[in-house]
């Protein structure tokens, strides 16, 4: 073989092996850096929380859901920004995306821009993308890359992807991986994903656990760690988007009040033209007798503003029965407790009474039947996952293995009956 011949050759397999570097999946997931900030996420689920009693406990970092879809706006989203940061927590914002199509996954980034404007969040900007309604896999990297480039455009904020260890390596595909970092959901040794395949070589933060406890929050809460990249470089506001007329119409019109001594709720209520339940309802205040001075409360000021009611066209009617709440019966049927507050015009989300009925909307059936001890079972469909289900129903996925004596968490099939 002549020397021009072989250096073609060595040419040609130099290009070769380039291509597959760079076109194949890695085959480990890393911290990008040596993980040192302990941290939480949270939404509605927690309720009211101490975050005096948090950062005391040695938490530096919440991020906290804003938005889902293009209706929901979290109702404990202001409250828990202004008292995290009131005591020194570094603060991120989430959207938990439902779009099927590219021009929804557009209209839902405008929709978290707009609930955040005007914040300053000190971590970057989070994409929670797990459930996809049947859209294949091209679809859903699409519908991401929209979100995302839409996004970061409107709010020249960096944004990340929220993915489970499935997700991460069947379901994103290399482009995102290379233009958006990750937050990976694991919830076993993460110091152990050094053999398995995905489109990222390293993550930013780890949520470990869904079970974590800590002073100042009731019940269990997700714990992360995070890296040094979590955070954006420089710190601004959100800009406002201009987007008011897509919030939602009902029971958003609030104003900021800080407990002074001497204060009641009931004082308070008069005040402000307003109800002591509605404020323990909007404040997760378990006990209305025992408020503190310094405490921030969000006080409804319009609590009769006219939602548009939604028609009656793929609604489903739903009778209430004992111990149901809005939460679990909108995660039931794909839908938002907003929507459901809406169609129905329920005043209070958290008085709801069994045999009564009421609208379902742009509901997916979620197939379940229950058992001979009369306990959900939920029928596994295909690209079902433990972490989805154990989101849908909000339990935890430790739960679930527990339940059904399951061996390998990430092995479930189509037609599997999972114990609820």
């Amino acid at each position: 073989m002549s020397k021009n011949i072989k250096k073609v050759c060595y040419i040609l397999t130099g290009i070769i092996v380039a291509i597959l570097i760079n076109t194949s999946k890695t085959y480990a997931i890393t911290p990008i850096s040596e993980p040192r900030y302990q941290g939480i996420d949270v939404s509605n689920w927690q309720g009211y929380i101490d975050y005096q009693q948090v950062a005391n406990a040695g938490i530096e970092v919440v991020y906290i859901k804003a938005s889902q879809g293009t209706t929901y706006k979290d109702p404990f989203f202001e409250i828990n920004y202004e008292n995290a940061k009131a005591n020194g927590l570094k603060v991120g914002f989430y959207h938990y995306l439902t779009a099927t199509t590219t021009q929804g996954a557009e209209a839902e980034a405008r929709f978290f821009a707009s609930v955040i404007a005007g914040k300053t969040p000190d971590c970057k900007l989070v994409m929670d993308y797990e459930t996809f309604r049947g859209v294949g896999r091209e679809g859903i990297n699409e519908i991401a890359r929209v979100f995302l480039e839409t996004l970061q455009n409107i709010t020249n904020k960096p944004v990340i992807v929220y993915s489970d260890l499935s997700n991460a390596q069947s379901t994103f595909n290399r482009n995102i991986a290379d233009n958006y970092q990750l937050w990976l959901a694991y919830y076993g040794n993460y110091n152990s994903l050094t053999n398995v395949e995905t489109s990222w070589s390293n993550w930013i933060g780890i949520q470990y656990s869904d079970m974590g406890e800590i002073s100042g929050i009731r019940g269990y809460v997700d714990r992360n760690l995070f890296t040094q990249d979590i955070f954006i470089g420089e710190i601004s506001e959100i800009p406002n988007t201009n987007n008011d007329n897509v919030l939602p119409p009902t029971n958003t019109q609030t104003i900021t009040y800080t407990v002074q001594s001497g204060n009641t709720l009931s004082e308070i209520a008069q005040r402000y033209g307003t109800t002591v339940q509605e404020i323990a309802s909007i404040n997760g205040i378990s006990n209305p007798n025992l408020i503190f001075p310094g405490q921030i409360f969000r006080i409804p000021t319009n609590t009769n503003v006219p939602g548009q009611q939604t028609g009656d066209t793929g609604c489903i009617i739903y009778t209430i029965k004992s111990g149901d709440t809005l939460s679990e019966i909108a995660q039931r049927y794909g839908t938002t407790v907003q929507e459901i507050v809406t169609a129905n015009k329920i005043t209070n989300a958290n008085l709801i009474f069994p045999k009564e009925k009421i609208r379902v909307c742009n509901a997916t059936i979620i197939p379940e039947e229950t058992n001979d001890n009369n306990e959900k079972v939920y029928i596994v469909k295909s690209g079902d996952t433990l972490f989805a289900i154990s989101r849908m129903f909000g339990v935890t996925v430790d739960e679930l293995v527990r339940k059904n004596g399951i061996e390998n968490r990430n092995l479930i099939f189509p037609g599997q009956r999972i114990i609820i």
